[in-house]
């Protein structure tokens, strides 16, 4: 189950830099030129802008739920005593 979260919060964080990295700063960004080119000309103008915005949203959300949900399973599996391997061979010993 860690696995799995971990991997989707992977996949989620690099379409987040992918969009962030699409929309128009201050200054040109990659969205002129590249945003055009790549989607056909379909994200140029306020509707880029405000598509990209809501993806953002959207991808944060689910980023920070899996965040949650990755520390509530790895709080469970490491619920049990925690011994290290020193530990228990001195125990032995």
């Amino acid at each position: 189950m860690f696995s799995v979260l971990l991997v989707l919060l992977i996949i989620v964080a690099m379409m987040m830099i992918g969009v962030i990295l699409l929309q128009k700063s201050e200054g040109s960004g990659m969205s002129g030129s590249s945003a055009a080119s790549m989607f056909g000309g379909a994200l140029t103008g306020a509707s880029a802008g405000n598509f990209l915005t809501k993806t953002t949203t959207i991808l944060a959300v689910i980023f920070f739920v899996l965040c949650a949900a990755l520390a509530i399973v790895a709080s469970k599996s490491a619920s049990g005593p925690a011994v290290s391997e020193l530990q228990q061979e001195l125990v032995q010993e």
